[in-house]
């Protein structure tokens, strides 16, 4: 866990979904949705939502699972935690969620202990990306399914321009004039290290996974992984 990423996190809680709005052209709903439908969580399932960040995944997966089935919402920044209880609290009626506070390379569960998981937005911030995909593989119970979301450098080169001019001159000002514009700064050079989507493939491989598909979407910048154990 990188205590620097964490308190980023933490000081951005309050923001952090209006934010991604921006970040995401107002589109991050669709691709949570489709996150979730790939995760193929069922009525009655145990589900786990890695980095739940406020909780919009963790809330979808607790809409799939109904009143049988038990969500965890992980993150490892207590505010982040602390908007996302609230947001629950504020629901009808009340999700059945878990929120934990813990590491994403260090997971306090039991191995084989979920039926389906999801991520949003927060494997580009581990800060060993093989360790947290092995974390997620043992807490899998065998054919499960896991999808992954998050934002990814194009490999066309316009594209990738574009993303460049729309991170630099709309993100970062708007985050600037809530006084985060360093803590949105970081996302340029997280995404240049961010393995690209065949990377991720080998990477899921690698611990385990023997179902993997990547699907780039928002003109490749962005994609979901797909791992099936």
């Amino acid at each position: 866990m990188n205590p620097e990423i964490r308190d980023i996190f933490d000081r951005i809680a309050p923001v952090y979904d209006e934010l991604n709005n921006w970040l995401s052209l107002g589109q991050h709903r669709v691709w949570k949705e489709m996150t979730v439908k790939w995760s193929a969580a069922q009525p009655g399932d145990t589900c786990l939502d890695l980095c739940c960040g406020s909780g919009d995944l963790a809330f979808r997966l607790a809409k799939c699972v109904g009143t049988t089935g038990k969500v965890y919402g992980v993150d490892f920044s207590p505010n982040l935690l602390a908007a996302a209880k609230e947001r629950s609290q504020s629901q009808y009626p009340q999700p059945t969620i878990s929120w934990i506070e813990a590491d994403a390379l260090n997971l306090p569960f039991d191995d084989h202990q979920f039926d389906a998981a999801t991520m949003g937005y927060g494997l580009r911030n581990v800060t060993d990306i093989p360790r947290s995909l092995q974390e997620l593989h043992r807490v899998l119970k065998p054919g499960a399914k896991a999808a992954i979301l998050d934002f990814h450098r194009p490999q066309n080169q316009q594209l990738r321009a574009f993303q460049q001019w729309y991170l630099s001159h709309i993100v970062v000002p708007i985050a600037q004039q809530m006084g985060l514009k360093e803590e949105y700064a970081y996302i340029s050079p997280s995404l240049d290290r961010f393995p690209t989507g065949q990377e991720q493939i080998e990477l899921a491989r690698q611990v385990g996974f023997t179902l993997v598909t990547h699907y780039p979407i928002a003109n490749d910048m962005m994609g979901v992984l797909v791992v099936g154990k």
